[in-house]
């Protein structure tokens, strides 16, 4: 890789970390090339991504950043997983973990708060964006159902008691 190259990889490692709602480092020694497409396909379905870079461009990319001190967690063979939704790339990355003793997590990043493995954890049993908004749109359609069944259920009990009316009348 030349020096061009490098200049790249730390610009786009820099974007990553300057957009990114959460970044999660961990060690993947040992995962075969099927197990790193299947945490890559895990990632893609939830929004996020997963990037393999070397820990000295990354360290580089870090520099001058609030969440510079994450570079501690840069040893060995890491692997960034990372979304804009500050939960999707957590919660990926733990499920992965959980399936694959392989994947250990290290710890991560969430805006400008570095965070351990318990962080990550916490990280990610949080509500993703899409289930906070899944659950607001449901409190505020609650109250318009409710109105909508009390106004309509007038109509319905005016029906019934018509329909017994006309029942009896016929039976008469």
């Amino acid at each position: 890789m030349d020096r061009a190259q490098k200049e790249k990889v730390v610009e786009e490692l820099g974007q990553i970390f300057e957009s990114s709602g959460v970044v999660v480092v961990a060690h993947y020694a040992g995962l075969t090339v099927a197990e790193m497409q299947d945490l890559r396909a895990r990632a893609r379905e939830a929004g996020g991504s997963v990037r393999v870079a070397k820990n000295r461009l990354t360290k580089i990319a870090l520099q001058g950043m609030p969440c510079e001190s994450m570079g501690d967690l840069l040893t060995g063979m890491t692997v960034l997983t990372y979304s804009e939704d500050p939960v999707a790339a957590a919660k990926v990355a733990e499920d992965y973990a959980k399936a694959n003793q392989k994947f250990e997590i290290l710890g991560g990043t969430m805006g400008e708060n570095v965070l351990d493995r318990a962080g990550v954890e916490t990280v990610s049993k949080m509500p993703s964006r899409d289930e906070l908004i899944a659950s607001i749109v449901g409190c505020i359609g609650a109250p318009a159902a409710n109105i909508a069944g009390a106004i309509g259920a007038p109509a319905s009990n005016i029906a019934s008691i018509l329909s017994t009316i006309e029942e009896k009348a016929e039976a008469a």
